[in-house]
């Protein structure tokens, strides 16, 4: 039988309930409150698993009167909403979680700006189809073609921060930040030379949906958000006109010889993917270094044994995930862990919890790159929006992890540095990564 822990309204936009119904004292049937949330902080990325813990234990499923949204903590309940895409919409994927200003809006109507999700916000059947073209185009061929540049990139990046003659670096900015950029660029035929403006671009996107802006502080982002969206058009544009060896092109070339895929729907996938493509495995690139150089004893064993490098991967990808909350919306009445969730329900899936569950996985708060489980983490969703990219991704941390084993084995993270993650509702990104190789 479900419990109804709040009567919250439905809601597609702003907060759905009045936030006078819960007082201080005032609480659900699991002694949540509006007062202390259990020490969950829905921006704060800074250290959420202690109170994703409190979570699990107490208010499992509840909505959230701060964002509007009913939170999602537990292993099976966040993978079965993945999976009932019949149930639980991702049409509200990419959706802002702030509203956009009026003079957002207006720049970004002015500047031509249409741009919908490549895939991630698309619902069956225009998901279906659009997937089963980009998967064709999407494949292990250009990957291979890939990996000898990536190496190459990561040993330049390497060789440059190792030359620094303090003995210091930033992993995060001198090797992370750019290889999987230009790998993105690479595989959509774009100049790498673009790389900071494409970095620019992506900053302003995460930032428009994910973040808490004013605002004042929505308009330089919407002037992003509008070049962004016009160079994808181009993108497409040249892919007709010059053809080439390229994503775009084979995406363009399979619309010609057949294929029911758009101009504008390639130019959404080219939006998606130049931001999805490498902002997230910057970031696992970024968190591979920092979680195994903190767990020296676990590094060491990667040094000993290239082989559990795969593992490693995984097992960062469950224990400090690039993406530790998605967003489904429920198309009619349902329960969620025995919990009714009205029909319009904005959902807030929280697999940074659900990697921690304890009923899932044992010592859910030890690192261990052994650990035989660590593939079921749900860091790259479930069901039928699987990543795209997930191989990509995995491929790039693996070649930065073997080529830092073999130029760098005494890095290590410098002591007493404090490791700032930055505000949104997903994304756990840090914002820098200082080691040093010094004796």
């Amino acid at each position: 039988m479900a419990t109804d822990i709040t009567t919250a309204p439905a809601s597609t936009g702003g907060c759905p309930v009045d936030h006078g119904q819960f007082g201080a004292a005032s609480h659900d049937a699991s002694g949540y409150t509006a007062e202390n949330h259990y020490g969950y902080e829905p921006f704060d990325m800074t250290d959420p698993f202690p109170s994703y813990e409190r979570l699990r234990k107490n208010a499992p499923v509840h909505f959230d009167e701060r964002i509007g949204y009913w939170v999602v903590t537990r292993y099976d309940d966040v993978k079965a909403v993945f999976d009932d895409w019949e149930t639980f919409s991702s049409e509200n994927a990419q959706a802002p979680i702030r509203p956009r200003s009026e003079g957002a809006k207006k720049i970004m109507e002015e500047g031509g700006f249409t741009a919908y999700s490549g895939l991630s916000a698309r619902v069956p059947p225009e998901h279906t189809r659009i997937r089963a073209i980009a998967q064709r185009a999407f494949t292990p061929r250009r990957f291979k073609v890939l990996e000898p540049t990536i190496r190459e990139n990561t040993i330049a990046a390497l060789d440059a921060m190792l030359a620094s003659p303090d003995g210091t670096g930033d992993f995060l900015t001198d090797v992370a930040y750019d290889i999987p950029t230009i790998t993105i660029l690479t595989l959509l035929g774009v100049d790498p030379a673009m790389v900071p403006t494409y970095k620019r671009w992506s900053d302003s996107r995460a930032a428009m949906t994910w973040g808490d802006l004013t605002d004042d502080e929505q308009l330089p982002h919407a002037r992003n958000l509008v070049e962004y969206w016009q160079e994808c058009i181009q993108l497409v544009v040249k892919a007709h006109r010059d053809g080439g060896d390229s994503l775009v092109s084979d995406l363009v070339r399979s619309q010609e010889g057949g294929a029911e895929i758009s101009d504008h729907e390639i130019a959404s996938l080219c939006y998606s993917l130049l931001f999805a493509g490498h902002e997230t495995t910057t970031t696992l690139i970024a968190n591979s270094a920092r979680v195994l150089l903190s767990h020296r004893a676990q590094w060491e064993r990667l040094l000993e044994d290239q082989k559990l490098i795969p593992g490693a991967i995984d097992e960062v990808l469950r224990y400090s995930g690039s993406i530790l909350a998605w967003r489904r919306r429920a198309l009619t009445d349902a329960e969620i862990g025995g919990v009714a969730v009205p029909k319009g329900a904005d959902i807030l899936l929280v697999m940074g919890s659900a990697n921690r569950d304890e009923a899932v996985f044992d010592k859910p708060d030890e690192f261990d790159i052994t650990r035989p489980d660590a593939r079921s983490h749900l860091s790259f969703g479930y069901g039928i929006h699987y990543c795209l990219g997930n191989q990509l991704a995995k491929l790039q941390a693996k070649i930065v992890l073997e080529e830092t084993i073999a130029r760098a084995p005494q890095l290590r993270l410098v002591e007493g540095a404090e490791i700032a993650f930055g505000e949104n509702l997903s994304f756990r990104a840090p914002t820098s990564v200082p080691v040093t190789w010094k004796a």
